[in-house]
């Protein structure tokens, strides 16, 4: 059993308020700007803004959907796997795709379970083995072929644990 990096989703709030703050933005008009990096997308969805409160709770708990955290992480321009700690895969170019105001950054789950199922059959592994090596049950990893949010900590560990990319996992998308 490896052991694997944590993604310190404290780091990236803190990342995230450092640039905030650099750019003399509130709580309330960074919700603003975090939703119009997708306008046209969200005009033409007809889509509710970003709530400021959610914003400023997702501060203070410092975790995540891995679907909200691609979100932070587009506005400041940073990949997922900076802010890893501890013994990190170097999976080689970790630069996320860019993204329009037509479209938004998301994971695609299905992609990250089917990689993570492969990886299971090559190394003659048990969903329950699997689910030994992140700490949580077989559902929830099985549960990825359709979910469409998972928690960013555990996508990222199975990012490491595949040693691939974030951005692999990573398209924009119309929905």
């Amino acid at each position: 059993m490896q052991t694997l990096p944590t993604f310190d989703g404290g780091a990236l709030i803190r990342a995230l308020d450092a640039q905030r703050a650099d750019h003399g933005l509130t709580w309330s008009t960074l919700a603003n700007e975090l939703w119009q990096q997708s306008a046209d997308l969200n005009a033409r969805l007809a889509d509710h803004a970003m709530c400021p409160g959610a914003l400023v709770r997702t501060a203070k708990r410092e975790t995540m959907s891995c679907q909200y955290a691609l979100t932070l992480l587009r506005w400041i321009r940073r990949a997922p796997e900076d802010f890893l700690v501890g013994a990190v895969v170097d999976v080689g170019d970790v630069r996320l795709p860019e993204a329009g105001s037509d479209n938004r950054l998301r994971w695609d789950l299905s992609e990250v379970h089917a990689a993570l199922n492969e990886r299971r059959h090559e190394r003659r592994l048990t969903w329950a083995e699997v689910a030994e090596e992140f700490n949580c049950t077989p559902n929830r990893l099985t549960n990825l072929k359709t979910a469409r949010l998972a928690d960013m900590g555990m996508v990222m560990g199975i990012t490491q644990w595949l040693g691939q990319p974030a951005a692999r996992f990573v398209h924009p998308a119309e929905w």
